[in-house]
Order: C-alpha cells, then sequence, then structure tokens
C-alpha cells in the first residue's frame, strides 16, 4: 500500500476526486459581539459566484483563538471540493498530529456546517434532506430563559426574574423552560442556598404551572453529593431533567447523581470527541445528552453522536446558548434524528439578535415547523454584523466568601 505525503494543499489537488467543478476559495470568520460572548460566523467562499456558506463556530472566552484555528485550518481547505464534505473533516481533524481540543473542534464544526450549507444550496434542498429526509413534521422547542437577573451568576438570584421570563415565555407559546436555579457554592450546599434553589423553582413553577416542562441547569456548580442534595430538594417540583449537576468529566460522579436522582440527568454541552459520549452512555451517566453542534465537530459530528446514543436508547436534546447560525443548524439535525427530544434556544441575549441574519426560526406554539429554503436557509447580514464589532467577553470571576475560587 503507498502513503502519499504532502507538503502542500495544492498537492492534493492532483489527480483528487471531484463530484463538482466547485473549490473552496477561502474561509472567513464574521465575529459579533453578543454581550456575554462572541458569535464566530464562519463563512466559506467559493469559485462559484454568489454561492457562499455559513456555520458557526462560537466558542465562549475563547474568541481570537477559534478565529487563528480557522486561519490554521484554511490551508487545509482552499481549492477543494466543498461537497466532500466527510472527506474534509476527516482531513482537519486527523492531519493535525496534535488531535483538535474544544478551540480546534469548534473551528471544525463551524467549517462543517459551512460546507453543508453549501452542499444544500449546490443540489436546491435544505439540509435535513441530505441528512436522510425528515423523521417529524415539527421541532419542540424550549426557551432558555438566561439569569434571569444578572445577580444569578454571582449566586444571589431571586425567582422574580425568573418568574417574568418564564411567563413571557408562556406566552408566546413555549412549554418548556430552562432556568439557573442553583447558586455558585462550596462543595456542600447549605439550609440557606438549599432553600433559595427551592424558592427560585418554586416561583417558576407558581407562576407556569404543572403543563409547563421546567429544567433546572446545575451548571456543574456542585460535586456529586452537593448535587443530589439539590435534587432532592427539588424533587417535589418536579424538574424534567437536571443539567450538568456536576463537572462534565466526572464521570463516575455522573453515574452516583443518575442513579440516585429522583431527576433524569442530562449532560454533553462541554463534551467534544464521541469517546467522551461513548464513557458516558456506556457508564448509564445520562437520561439525556446535550452535545453541541459547534463544539462537537459540527452537523457531521453531531450526527454521528447522537447514533452513538441512539444504541442506548438515549434522547438527545442539542446545547444551544449561541448565535441564530447554531440554532439553524440545530434545527436540520433535529428534524432528522430519530432520537431527538428537545431544543434548546437562546432569546435573551441581545435585543438584535435577529437583525444580523437573513431568517430566524418562526415559533408557533412552543415548535418549528420544517425548513424549506436550500442549505441551512439562512445567510450573515454582514453589514449589520459590522455593527456590532469583538468585544472582550466580561471575565466571571466568581469567588467564594473566603475568597477561594468557584465554578460559575
Amino acid at each position: 500500500m503507498e502513503v502519499s505525503v504532502h507538503d502542500s494543499p495544492a498537492e492534493l489537488l492532483d489527480g483528487e476526486l471531484a463530484t463538482t467543478n466547485v473549490r473552496i476559495v477561502d474561509v472567513d470568520a464574521v465575529v459579533v459581539g453578543a454581550e456575554l460572548r462572541n458569535w464566530v460566523f464562519v463563512k466559506i467562499t467559493t469559485s462559484e459566484p454568489g454561492l457562499v456558506g455559513w456555520g458557526e463556530a462560537t466558542l465562549e472566552w475563547k474568541t481570537q483563538a477559534v478565529v487563528g484555528a480557522l486561519r490554521d485550518l484554511a490551508p487545509l481547505l482552499r481549492g477543494r471540493d466543498p461537497t466532500r464534505i466527510e472527506h474534509l473533516w476527516q482531513s482537519q481533524y486527523r492531519h493535525p498530529f496534535f488531535k483538535g481540543g474544544a478551540v480546534t473542534m469548534s473551528a471544525i464544526s463551524g467549517i462543517d456546517q459551512a460546507l453543508w450549507d453549501i452542499k444544500g444550496k449546490l443540489l436546491g434542498v435544505p439540509v435535513w434532506q441530505l441528512l436522510g429526509g425528515a423523521v417529524r413534521d415539527r421541532v419542540r422547542m424550549y426557551d432558555h430563559l438566561g439569569a434571569g437577573d444578572a445577580s444569578v451568576v454571582y449566586g444571589a438570584a431571586t425567582g422574580e426574574g425568573f418568574a417574568a421570563a418564564a411567563r413571557r415565555s408562556v406566552a408566546d407559546g413555549f412549554d418548556a423552560v430552562k432556568i439557573l436555579a442553583v447558586p455558585v457554592g462550596g462543595p456542600l450546599p447549605t439550609t440557606t442556598q438549599l432553600d433559595d434553589a427551592r424558592a427560585v423553582m418554586g416561583a417558576v413553577r407558581d407562576a407556569v404551572g404543572d403543563a409547563v416542562e421546567i429544567m433546572v441547569d446545575f451548571h456543574g456548580r456542585t460535586t456529586p453529593r452537593g448535587a443530589l442534595m439539590y435534587a432532592d430538594a427539588l424533587a417535589d417540583l418536579r424538574p424534567w431533567f437536571i443539567e450538568e449537576p456536576c463537572q462534565p468529566e466526572d464521570v463516575s460522579g455522573m453515574v452516583e447523581v443518575a442513579r440516585r436522582s429522583p431527576a433524569p440527568v442530562a449532560t454533553g454541552e462541554r463534551l467534544i470527541v464521541r469517546a467522551e459520549f461513548r464513557d458516558l452512555l456506556a457508564a448509564r451517566a445520562a437520561a439525556v445528552i446535550q452535545p453541541d453542534v459547534c463544539h462537537v465537530g459540527g452537523i457531521s459530528g453531531l450526527t454521528k453522536i447522537a447514533s452513538l446514543a441512539e444504541t442506548w436508547q438515549v434522547p438527545i436534546a442539542p446545547h444551544n446558548p449561541l448565535g441564530p447560525v447554531a440554532t439553524w443548524a440545530n434545527l436540520h439535525l433535529d428534524f432528522a434524528t430519530p432520537n431527538f427530544l428537545v431544543q434548546e434556544i437562546m432569546r435573551a441575549d441581545v435585543p438584535w439578535r435577529a437583525d444580523v441574519v437573513s431568517a430566524v426560526p418562526e415559533i408557533a406554539d412552543g415548535h418549528v415547523a420544517l425548513p424549506t429554503a436550500p442549505g441551512l436557509g439562512v445567510e450573515v447580514v454582514e453589514e449589520a454584523a459590522r455593527e456590532h464589532p469583538y468585544r472582550h467577553e466580561p471575565q466571571l470571576g466568581t469567588v467564594l466568601a473566603d475568597g477561594s475560587v468557584a465554578d460559575w
């Protein structure tokens, strides 16, 4: 067997199998400052006039690193056939000797989404058609209520902000919401902290009633034993699931919580590669997994993770508090994924969210109908995006009363 080693990507074009005459011309980043995070939109320009693909590679507090990774990966793509999506994915992931962590995988994710967008546009079909066709008629959404009030980040939330936000969501047709009820704290919650978390959850439950599902994001703020104390305190208020009850790399800790918690456990937003999800699933450490299309290798990566989860009869609820392009990428996956449960959307970050893109999903009765436009069905409005330039994200330096560092 002969193995070729190429010093220059241009050499790869000699004799390359190509399914179209279209070639990738360049890979660029369009960065939009959106308060707590910067959205990193990926733009792939092709040799076909007017044919541009869009994706999203947002990774909080790593914006400049992701943009740098996009520049590093661009030489592997220029001059290549954009429709060979899996081949290009493998090239980006496997050709570098050091495999990518969160930064590189986020860059690959945005590129991958943009390639699917291009292929859909070339063939004149929405991306969900390329993924095997629709397995459902509409997608159920849940509203991420953000911080409810800003103090939640620093562990002093009350239920008033969350209750008001939850009422707005229900008025807009949602029947599922997610809140941050667990405060920043030490290894074990105090009685006051348990009471505070219960007060927040109780205020939201009173505001929306029993017909609305409430998910509680623990944000990895607790130890496994601390998470169980919170889970027990909230049990009679019936959270649909508790999210990231402890740090995501602690699989044995997740198993402990999953086995003893009265509420199902969801996790996965900070996992990156398939092997991490494989280990989580094999250990039966979660009832729901939450891969992020901007971190796990894009549409190609998330599709493989969803198939893996399906073998364990575990549903997916894709993580998505990021920008509007990521929402569209998720929706196409949701329509084509049998073990999909519910889709997160963030609406509470910036009031101009819809201004920087050509289309936003229409949510009716908490659901989105099947997209019909070719590709992902969204373009970034670059003129509007330039009105919100990159800003270094605020550093959330959470500390405890004794001055020690805490997870936020």
